[in-house]
C-alpha cells in the first residue's frame, strides 16, 4: 500500500486586476497582482476513490482568491491573512497555507517585475 507523506492543492500564478495600495492612484486607477497559492491537505482518499467529495476544489480555491482581491486594501499582507482566515474558516482541515500576492510593475520608481509579500501559516 502506498503511504502519502504530505500533498498539496496548489493554483499558480493566478491574475487580478485590483485596487490594493496605500497610494490614492493604487485605489483608483488599480493594479495587476499575480496569487501563488498552495494548501497542505490530506487527499490520500481522493487519491485512491477518485472522488471530489474526498478533497477540496481548486475551483472553490479561486473563488475565495477573487472574493478577497475584490476588496480594495492599503496592504498586500492584510489581503494575503485575510485570504488565509477565510480558506481556514471553510477548510478547518487544511494543514498550511502558502500564499504569495506580488503587485506587477510596482510604482516605487524602478522598473521591476514585481514585489509583494509571502505568508506560510501552519495550521495546528
Amino acid at each position: 500500500m502506498m503511504e502519502i507523506s504530505s500533498s498539496y492543492i496548489f493554483l499558480s500564478g493566478v491574475r487580478f486586476h485590483s485596487f490594493h495600495g496605500v497610494m490614492p492612484q493604487e485605489r483608483r486607477v488599480g493594479a495587476d497582482f499575480t496569487v501563488d497559492l498552495r494548501i497542505g491537505y490530506d487527499f490520500s482518499v481522493a487519491a485512491v476513490d477518485d472522488d471530489l467529495e474526498h478533497t477540496i476544489s481548486y475551483a472553490d480555491l479561486f473563488c475565495i482568491l477573487k472574493d478577497e482581491m475584490s476588496i480594495p486594501s492599503k496592504l498586500v499582507e492584510h489581503v494575503a491573512g485575510r485570504i488565509s482566515r477565510r480558506i481556514l474558516s471553510v477548510y478547518p482541515e487544511v494543514n498550511s497555507i502558502d500564499i504569495i500576492i506580488t503587485k506587477d510593475n510596482p510604482p516605487m520608481g524602478a522598473d521591476s517585475k514585481g514585489a509583494g509579500v509571502e505568508l506560510h501559516i501552519k495550521n495546528v
